[in-house]
């Protein structure tokens, strides 16, 4: 009997998020709506910038997210991931924990917790700065099987491919997973990472992933279709299971040779940050608690709607049971 519905391996940040004028990221350089890696010598440049703004911080971290809103849903969920020895590690670890997730974190001295400044303008997009600090030094050793066993699914990120250490992390998790009958889920991240990886991705498809979380723009690159159907069919075709978002216009999810396309949910965009990481979160709840593909998705929808309604990734009016319930009853 699996102990964890969702398990997932990713980089372990902390987001500090401000609402700023677009006259800011011109100043500091930076292209909006997209993700950049910067050092620390820059990141304090850019969290001195934001002296004055009232800030909001919480673990972040993409697969971290995602977590917690299953645990937000009343999923059991489980992280592995690094942190730094350092109070701002001591803050991620309480958060999560707080929120009812078990997590396997070994501080280490060399490097401090990762932070990822969330910048986000009038337009709801967000233009995130990070610094992956500690994350950098997860590796296979602190893959714990035990812990994988225990999971009904294993959710990996993309943004471990990017760096040796944790790319070894990340094929430790997926591998200890198939040994021991567990799914796994893997998300793109980024269009950035499939157009540089591109090949890479398509083998974790066909092989290991039974689950594979993309939005429009990944889709659109990883397969060379500019139709969002087309997508996912030729996903499909070599995944078992694919959850396709589309923004405001909704999602594809396709299961067992189906398509259900989820309908988008109005709402009056003020943060986009952690849309995806939100459906990802509910729809992984969805399905390892009993409903099928299409509620899954309806709730996903549901949910990525209402958190970029809001300022941040985390559920400030949470789904109530009835809620939940009444999703569930969808054909």
């Amino acid at each position: 009997m699996a102990s964890y519905d969702v398990l997932g391996v990713g980089n372990a940040l902390v987001d500090i998020q401000a609402k700023v004028e677009d006259a800011i990221l011109s100043e500091l350089g930076f292209d909006k709506g997209v993700m950049t890696l910067v050092d620390d010598e820059k990141q304090r440049s850019v969290l001195h910038r934001l002296n004055g703004h009232p800030l909001n911080c919480c673990a972040g971290g993409s697969v971290a997210n995602s977590i917690v809103a299953l645990a937000e849903f009343g999923g059991s969920g489980a992280f592995i991931g690094k942190i730094g020895r350092d109070d701002v590690g001591e803050s991620f670890l309480r958060d999560m924990r707080d929120i009812g997730v078990s997590v396997d974190l070994e501080p280490t001295d060399a490097l401090r917790t990762g932070t990822s400044a969330v910048l986000i303008t009038g337009d709801a997009q967000r233009t995130m700065l990070t610094n992956l600090g500690a994350s950098v030094t997860l590796d296979a050793d602190d893959i714990d099987e035990t812990m994988i066993k225990a999971a009904k699914y294993v959710y990996v990120e993309g943004y471990l491919l990017t760096g040796e250490k944790t790319k070894a992390s990340a094929y430790r998790a997926m591998e200890l997973a198939k040994d021991n009958g567990v799914k796994v889920a893997f998300t793109a991240s980024d269009p950035f990472l499939v157009n540089m990886i591109r090949d890479e991705i398509w083998d974790l498809i066909t092989g290991p992933v039974d689950l594979f979380f993309c939005n429009e723009e990944e889709a659109k690159s990883l397969t060379g279709e500019d139709d969002p159907i087309a997508c996912a069919a030729t996903i499909h075709d070599h995944a078992e299971n694919v959850a396709l978002t589309l923004g405001p216009k909704g999602s594809i999810v396709m299961h067992g040779g189906e398509s259900f396309p989820i309908e988008g949910v109005k709402a009056n965009a003020i943060d986009t940050t952690g849309a995806g990481d939100m459906y990802a979160g509910a729809l992984l709840f969805g399905i390892t608690n009993g409903m099928d593909w299409r509620q899954s998705g309806h709730l996903a929808s549901q949910a990525a709607a209402r958190v970029v309604s809001q300022m941040g990734a985390r559920l400030e009016n949470k789904f109530t049971q009835e809620e939940i319930e009444s999703l569930s009853k969808l054909g």
